[in-house]
């Protein structure tokens, strides 16, 4: 497992960032190298670790000057040239902050339409995620958007497992779905998926019978401390000790079949 690279994505709010968070901490507590990269355009990764305010680190998205320089975007000239392969492996240790035996980076996200496409700042981002994946030696588990586009192809390739997050509702499983298939024509070849917000167990049974070719690693279920600490700004960690037992099954399911090469359902 020692350099694993893990994305975990799914629908808007349903919990992949709880998932994250508490799994980067539970490899720390095995004594990896844990770096935890929030992808998402809703950066709020570093709230999962309980922090906020003027402590939550600026997204590198926002950092336009850096961007600008790294991409050789911030002359007087007027064009549409810009470099595609910016200089960014000095950035992460740069960037990262240390909370509870895991680095955290937070990159962000293109909010803009075709903002993902071939921008200055898109070409950043993947250059940047693709650095983290393909040459540090960390565990690396990156919080994503719903959607793998925003990963350049040598990042995902690399990738050496998708889990999709889902929630009891059509919607969800439908992007799940949806999300699965993308991750493997893009040759992921490890996609997994985890239930959370379970109320019945029925609804486990029914989300499993749906997820087309993708194996179910876990139901968590609906936790109010996990809602309350979302509300407090607390560490989800600490927060439902019922949670991080599960998702600690999850995890060690997780890496049994990263280690065996296939997933099967």
């Amino acid at each position: 497992m020692q350099g694993a690279k893990i994305a975990i994505g799914g629908k808007g709010g349903v919990g992949k960032t709880t998932v994250c968070a508490v799994w980067a901490q539970l490899f720390a507590q095995d004594g990896f190298d844990v770096l935890a990269i929030d992808a998402d355009p809703n950066t709020t990764l570093a709230f999962a670790f309980g922090i906020h305010g003027e402590h939550n680190p600026e997204p590198l998205i926002n950092m336009k000057q850096l961007i600008a320089e790294r991409t050789g975007t911030d002359r007087e000239a007027i064009g549409a040239y810009f470099k595609l392969n910016p200089k960014v492996s000095d950035l992460p240790q740069k960037h990262w902050v240390e909370v509870n035996g895991v680095k955290l980076l937070v990159l962000g996200a293109i909010t803009q339409a075709g903002g993902g496409c071939a921008c200055p700042e898109g070409t950043f981002l993947k250059a940047l995620l693709t650095h983290t994946i393909l040459q540090r030696q960390e565990i690396v588990l990156v919080d994503l958007a719903a959607g793998v586009e925003f990963m350049g192809r040598a990042s995902v390739q690399s990738v050496d497992a998708f889990v999709v997050v889902v929630e009891p509702g059509g919607r969800s499983i439908e992007t799940a779905n949806n999300v699965a298939k993308m991750a493997r024509e893009l040759g992921i070849k490890n996609v997994a998926a985890i239930a959370n917000k379970i109320t019945e167990n029925t609804q486990t049974d029914v989300i499993q019978s749906l997820l087309k070719d993708v194996a179910l690693l876990g139901s968590i279920p609906y936790s109010r401390s996990v809602q309350e600490a979302d509300l407090e700004f607390k560490p989800v960690f600490s927060a439902c000790p019922e949670l991080v037992e599960e998702l600690k099954d999850a995890k060690n399911k997780l890496t049994e079949l990263i280690r065996e090469g296939t997933v099967s359902s």
